[in-house]
C-alpha cells in the first residue's frame, strides 16, 4: 500500500457525512425489504411463509458466489482518477433502486401463484444477489481506502451506523403506519396498495443519498499492482485460514440473524400477539434513541476498551434480556418494548462499530501475508452478513409454518400461533445473541491489543 499525492484534501468530516450517506442509501432499501418483505410476500401474495424462507435460504447460496465475484472484480479493477471503489456508487445506483421497486409490484396478485412465486424469485435475486452486491461491496470497501488511521476508520464505521439510523427512522417508525390497516372486528392487515407507493419512494431516495455519497467521499489510499495481481486461488487459500476473518464472519451471521429475525417477527408479534401495530412504531423509534447518544461515545469507548471487548459485552446485555422476556411470557407490549430497547442498547453501541472490525481484519490480512485483499475479505463479510438474514428470514418463514400460521388471514391468528410468534420472537435471538458472544470470545483474536501492534508494523512497512 502507499500514500496518494499530499494534494489531496486531508480526511475530514465531509468524509464521515459522505460516508454516512452512503449507508443512508443502502438501508432505504435494504430496511424496507428486511421489515417488510415477507409481510408482502405471506400477506399480499399469500405465498406460503415456509417458501418464502427456502427462497430467501437459496438466495444466499447465489450470493456466496456473487459477492466473491465483485469483490475479485474490485479488487482486480484498476483505480480510476476518482478511485477504485468510489465510482461503483454511480454505476450501480439506478439498477439497485429499480430492481428495488418492482419487487413490491401489486399486479403479480392478479397472477396464477407459481407465476406469483416465479416473480418473487426473479424479482428478489435481481434485486438482492446482483444489484445491490453490485453497488453495497464496492462502498463497503472504499472504507479502508479513505484512510490508513484507525481512529478515523473508527468514526467512518460510526458515522456508518447513524446513517442506518435514519431510513430504520423513516422506514421503521413511519412506514407501519401506512401498511397495516383495521378491518370492522380489530385485526390487522396488509394495506396491499402502500408498498409499492413506499417501495417508490424509497428507492428515488436512495439514488440521492448514493449521488451525494459520491461526491462528498474521497479515496487517499492505493492498492500497488503487486497486491493487486494476487490470483484467486491463492486468495481464497490465504482466507481459510484467516481465524480473524472466520471469527467476524461468524459474528455477522448471528448477530445479523439475531437482529433481522427480531426486526421480522416483530411486525407479526405486534400484528397478531399484541393487536397493536403502534407499538411497533413506538418501538422502532424508542430504539433509536439510545444509540443516537451513545454515538459520540463510540470512537472513545472502542479506543479505550477495544472493539472485541465492547462486543462481548453487547452480547451479554442481549442474550440476557430475551432470555428474561421468553421467561416472563408478558402480554404487557410496553414492558416487551422497553426490555427488548434495554437489551439492544449494547448492540446500538456494537452496531455503530462493527464495520471497523473489517478494516481490521483486512489489515491483519495484510500484517500475515503482505498481500491486501480489500474487495474480497470485503465481500466474505457482506456474504456472511447476508447469510445471517437469509438464516432469520429463513427461520421467520419455516417456523411461521410449523406454528400453523394462516397467510393473509382477515380473522386473525389462533392463540396457537400467537403463542408460537412469541417464543420465535424471544428464544431464538438469546440463542444467537449468546452465540455471538462465543464467537468473539473463542475465536475473533483481535483484541484491542493486537490491533495496536498490527497499526504499527503497518506504519513501519509503509514509513509514516
Amino acid at each position: 500500500m502507499k500514500n496518494t499525492p499530499v494534494t489531496l484534501r486531508p480526511f475530514g468530516w465531509r468524509d464521515r457525512v459522505g460516508y454516512m450517506v452512503g449507508n443512508v442509501a443502502n438501508d432505504f432499501t435494504f430496511i424496507f425489504a428486511s421489515l417488510y418483505l415477507q409481510v408482502f410476500y405471506t400477506d399480499v401474495l399469500g405465498i406460503n411463509a415456509g417458501l418464502v424462507g427456502t427462497m430467501f435460504l437459496i438466495a444466499r447460496i447465489v450470493d456466496a458466489f456473487t459477492d466473491t465475484a465483485m469483490g475479485r472484480i474490485c479488487d482486480k479493477t484498476k483505480a480510476t482518477k476518482n478511485g477504485k471503489f468510489r465510482p461503483w456508487l454511480l454505476r450501480a445506483c439506478g439498477p439497485v433502486a429499480l430492481a428495488s421497486f418492482l419487487m413490491y409490484q401489486t399486479f403479480a396478485t392478479g397472477l396464477t401463484m407459481p407465476l406469483r412465486i416465479a416473480y418473487m424469485f426473479i424479482t428478489y435475486l435481481l434485486w438482492g444477489s446482483v444489484c445491490y452486491t453490485c453497488i453495497n461491496i464496492p462502498y463497503g470497501s472504499m472504507a479502508s481506502v479513505m484512510s490508513n488511521e484507525p481512529d478515523h476508520r473508527a468514526s467512518l464505521s460510526t458515522f456508518r451506523g447513524v446513517g442506518s439510523m435514519i431510513p430504520q427512522i423513516l422506514v421503521g417508525v413511519v412506514v407501519p403506519l401506512f401498511l397495516y390497516t383495521t378491518m370492522e372486528d380489530g385485526t390487522k392487515v396488509a394495506n396491499a396498495s402502500a408498498f409499492p407507493v413506499v417501495a417508490l419512494i424509497t428507492s428515488i431516495l436512495a439514488v440521492i443519498c448514493y449521488i451525494i455519497c459520491y461526491f462528498l467521499c474521497t479515496e487517499r489510499v492505493k492498492v500497488t499492482e503487486e497486491s493487486q495481481s494476487v490470483s484467486f486461488k491463492d486468495t481464497l487459500k490465504a482466507l481459510s485460514g484467516n481465524r480473524a476473518l472466520i471469527g467476524i464472519a461468524l459474528v455477522f451471521v448471528c448477530y445479523l440473524g439475531a437482529q433481522m429475525l427480531n426486526q421480522t417477527i416483530n411486525n407479526y408479534i405486534f400484528k397478531d400477539y399484541f393487536g397493536n401495530t403502534t407499538g411497533l412504531s413506538v418501538m422502532n423509534a424508542a430504539g433509536f434513541a439510545p444509540a443516537l447518544i451513545l454515538a459520540p461515545c463510540a470512537v472513545p469507548l472502542a479506543r479505550k476498551f477495544g472493539k472485541k471487548e465492547l462486543g462481548i459485552f453487547a452480547s451479554a446485555m442481549g442474550t440476557v434480556a430475551f432470555g428474561a422476556l421468553f421467561l416472563m411470557r408478558t402480554t404487557n407490549m410496553w414492558l416487551y418494548t422497553i426490555i427488548n430497547i434495554v437489551g439492544l442498547l449494547g448492540f446500538g453501541l456494537f452496531n455503530l462499530i462493527i464495520w471497523a472490525f473489517v478494516s481490521d481484519v483486512i489489515d491483519d490480512q495484510e500484517v500475515r501475508t503482505g498481500k491486501r485483499d480489500d474487495g474480497t475479505i470485503y465481500a466474505v463479510c457482506s456474504f456472511a452478513r447476508k447469510l445471517g438474514q437469509a438464516i432469520a428470514s429463513a427461520l421467520g418463514g419455516w417456523s411461521l409454518g410449523w406454528i400453523g400460521y394462516v397467510e393473509g388471514s382477515m380473522s386473525g391468528q389462533s392463540d396457537a400461533v400467537r403463542e408460537g410468534i412469541y417464543n420465535i420472537a424471544t428464544l431464538v435471538p438469546m440463542i444467537l445473541y449468546l452465540a455471538v458472544g462465543i464467537c468473539l470470545l473463542v475465536i475473533y483474536p483481535l483484541s484491542k491489543k493486537k490491533v495496536n501492534e498490527n497499526t504499527a508494523v503497518l506504519r513501519v512497512r509503509r514509513g509514516e
